[in-house]
């Protein structure tokens, strides 16, 4: 029999949905339930390409046994992260201030006023490795909230009120200038792996955010050094295994410093700022490699992760069934040479095993390699490589694939309305500029109510029931706004500046600092507020760059003096921790490089205007807002009192109050804002 999961729409909940365990989503009457029975809640968080959440389900949640102690001893809460962010925030910080370390699944066990006493991440079903069971837990924990309340309330109350008084005191604080922006670069190169690119050790991370941030410098100050760790990476990680050789997009991270054996999920928000950034540094570079990625990364998105609505599902799972039954991680994307020769025959077989580097003892498990690029393009015929591509991409196609989330999150799915916009811009391709509107329109129609109040999530076309955080409000912003720059319609324009003024009235402390959540809410134990990037921009230094674009297009001080005053974190945070405020990093070039305001006039449809829309785009100027129009168009601000020149269309570029004096030269405008990429 199911239980009450059956009815959420998040997938992750509903994988959980035919449990024995009896289990809740996040409610008030969960926690009621808690005091009516006068138990302990036992919260789970997780999310559905979690593989280790995969593993603790299988042993414990469908384990009748341990489902039993469940029911009988707690009131078990089931919570989807990627759903509640807000929920997932609070907690992992209180687990990671008792145990100095995360991760998911979280096991947090909760007093009925929700305050936490005891947690853990993944326990298995028998003590390992010195953890004990989870059935160990579950009686641990039972027999202390009867035999030692007072202790339980005592520890519950003591890590409650360190929550609360833990308040960011940065709001305010003076703006970033060029001594923190540099102090941040040095801090960088420090960390930087000279050998194989990226930062620190293993795992390692894609860098997205701090590659915006050197390319940005690099644009800025013109300093080859950041312009160089930033490329290097790139074609690094473009090189490695961590980057779907044969189907283009990225893996979630590597386990190694080489980048040669993934984490094997593929998550959106990664594929969105990584098609982006390889985008821009094409933008910087002419780098073939880069527009190639680029686009495969583009394509990717659109065939693999779009929606039947429009919109871009949230993951697809790392584990595969591998032929035999077995869910396995990687199944799914690993070769041998067996299997190169299955389905290519011997020649072409042992030029694939060359070329991607499978061997017969393999770089993964069993036996089995992950694809890379090893040598470089250009030694291989490439028309027969391009054979070889095809052939083994249409043979892994009749493997079971792995599951895909289709929970639509808003605030990703901004990442990649802005990642889409820019790169059919860049490269002609109209198809990616109208997948973004697409994606775009969904999130007004579903996402967005008659007050411009966002949705957090929705799923076949239907919005769920959790409200927008910061991030959510603050990326979709920045698509919005990308999308005004590349098509020249006001709307999204209009769009962005309903949910900036949300920002504004709704996530923005006394001082300036920014919250997670907004006031209205509902009321956890603490109220999450968090400026450092993860594995996305924090919804932080998210709105910091949306609000500066937005009064950069606009004219709006208001916006403008809320980006100065959020920027106030990363004076303080980007000398110390760079790697972790990358995209911070970068709003900040912006702010110091004006940003540039490029007004592009002329007849629709005219090559002349054109020309010149495509030059104002591809301008590496930090942070650059384009706005193209008829002269005279009242829907984009930066185009009013902006006329032809000599009847021709023409380009005006100001930055700090000041601007040039109009033109119509290609040539001139891509020395105006930056230019590099034909």
């Amino acid at each position: 029999m199911a239980n009450r999961l059956a009815h959420e729409t998040s997938p992750y909940l509903l994988q959980h949905a035919d449990n024995p365990v009896d289990w809740w989503p996040w409610s008030d009457a969960a926690f009621e339930e808690a005091r009516r029975r006068d138990v302990p809640v036992l919260l789970s968080v997780g999310y559905s390409s979690c593989h280790w959440c995969h593993v603790m389900a299988s042993e414990s949640f469908e384990d009748s046994g341990t489902a039993a102690l469940m029911n009988e001893h707690f009131v078990s809460v089931k919570v989807d992260r990627e759903e509640r962010p807000d929920v997932d925030a609070v907690y992992m910080e209180a687990v990671q201030a008792a145990t100095g370390q995360g991760g998911w699944p979280m096991t947090v066990f909760l007093t009925p006023d929700a305050e936490p006493f005891y947690f853990g991440t993944y326990f298995p079903p028998a003590p390992r490795h010195g953890m004990p069971s989870f059935r160990q837990v579950l009686q641990g924990v039972q027999q202390a909230w009867v035999d030692r309340r007072d202790e339980v309330a005592d520890v519950a109350g003591k890590i409650t009120r360190d929550l609360a008084g833990r308040q960011l005191p940065y709001g305010g604080v003076e703006m970033p200038g060029e001594e923190e922006l540099a102090q941040a670069l040095l801090g960088l190169t420090r960390e930087y792996d000279p050998v194989y690119g990226g930062f620190g050790g293993a795992p390692k991370f894609p860098p997205s955010m701090v590659i915006e941030f050197l390319l940005r410098h690099h644009a800025r100050t013109g300093a080859e050094g950041a312009l160089q760790m930033a490329a290097d990476t790139c074609e690094r990680m473009a090189r490695g295994g961590i980057y779907d050789q044969l189907g283009g997009g990225f893996a979630r991270y590597s386990v190694d410093r080489e980048w040669v054996t993934p984490h094997f999920e593929k998550m959106l928000y990664d594929n969105a700022l990584l098609c982006r950034a390889y985008a821009h540094l094409w933008r910087a570079t002419g780098s073939d490699l880069a527009r190639r990625v680029a686009l495969e990364t583009a394509d990717f998105m659109v065939r693999e992760l779009r929606t039947n609505e429009g919109g871009f599902a949230s993951a697809l799972d790392a584990d595969s069934d591998d032929g035999t039954g077995r869910h396995v991680e990687g199944a799914y994307y690993v070769w041998t040479p067996a299997q190169l020769r299955e389905v290519l025959g011997d020649d072409d077989a042992e030029l694939a095993a060359a070329y991607f580097g499978v061997t017969e003892e393999g770089t993964f498990e069993e036996g089995a390699s992950v694809l890379q690029l090893p040598q470089r393009e250009g030694v291989v015929d490439a028309a027969r490589l391009a054979s070889v591509r095809a052939r083994l991409f249409a043979a892994r196609e009749q493997r079971p694939a792995p599951g895909r989330d289709d929970k639509v999150v808003a605030a990703w799915n901004g990442l990649a309305i802005a990642a889409l916009a820019e790169t059919g811009a860049y490269f002609d391709r109209p198809d990616l500029v109208e997948a973004a509107i697409g994606t775009a329109d969904l999130l007004v129609r579903v996402h967005m109510d008659d007050h411009a109040r966002l949705a957090r999530t929705s799923k076949d076309g239907r919005a769920g029931s959790n409200a927008g955080v910061l991030e959510d409000y603050a990326d979709v912003a920045e698509g919005f706004l990308a999308l005004a720059s590349v098509t020249g319609e006001g709307v999204w324009l209009e769009f962005a500046g309903f949910l900036l003024d949300h920002v504004l009235a709704q996530f923005t402390g006394e001082n300036g600092e920014l919250y997670d959540t907004a006031a209205d809410a509902e009321q956890l134990i603490r109220r999450p507020q968090d400026p450092t990037d993860n594995a996305a921009p924090s919804g932080w230094t998210a709105a910091a760059g949306a609000l500066l674009s937005y009064a950069a297009q606009t004219g709006s001080e208001p916006h403008r003096a809320a980006a100065e005053r959020a920027l106030g974190v990363v004076k303080v945070l980007g000398p110390r921790v760079p790697r972790f405020i990358g995209h911070g990093l970068a709003v900040a070039e912006a702010l110091l490089d004006g940003p540039r305001e490029v007004a592009v006039v002329g007849p629709a449809g005219d090559r002349a205007t054109r020309e010149l829309h495509r030059a104002a785009l591809l301008g590496t100027a930090p942070g650059a807002v384009v706005a193209v129009g008829e002269p005279g168009g009242d829907e984009l601000p930066l185009l009013a009192d902006r006329p032809l020149v000599g009847g021709r269309p023409a380009a005006y570029v100001c930055r700090n109050f000041t601007c040039d004096a109009p033109t119509d030269d290609v040539e001139r405008l891509r020395g105006a804002v930056g230019a590099v990429a034909p």
